[in-house]
């Protein structure tokens, strides 16, 4: 039995429609990211911020472990990253690739947030 000609016309048909509609799903997905992208990254800045103080706080005040600390974190905070240099006792907090904060812990003073100018200051 014979196949139609118009079968493998119909398939890649099909296909085209579909990669057209993956390319327009990707398209509207990084265009509502666009539109958002100052909410996302001022919301990034503050749960950083947060998650730098409150794990520098936890580590060097409450003397836990840093893995223990972010359990201490908000729901949602789960994209947030900490590393730690203990000899500086500062932690950072990063989200994303997008932002950072980066928190010091000072005698007398607890835990305090580093400014951009700081940091590029050493």
């Amino acid at each position: 039995m014979a196949t139609p000609k118009g079968t493998s016309r119909n398939t890649l048909t099909r296909k085209r429609a579909a990669v057209y509609a993956g390319a327009l799903f990707l398209l509207i997905l990084a265009m509502l990211f666009a539109y958002n992208y100052s909410s996302i990254k001022g919301q990034l800045d503050v749960g950083t911020a947060y998650g730098a103080r409150v794990a520098c706080s936890c580590h060097f005040l409450g003397g836990r472990d840093i893995e223990d600390c972010s359990k201490d974190f908000e729901p949602g905070m789960e994209v947030i990253g900490l590393s730690m240099d203990e000899e500086r006792k500062r932690v950072t907090a990063s989200a994303l690739l997008m932002e950072s904060a980066t928190a010091e812990f000072r005698e007398g003073w607890g835990c305090v947030i580093l400014t951009d100018a700081q940091l590029k200051a050493e």
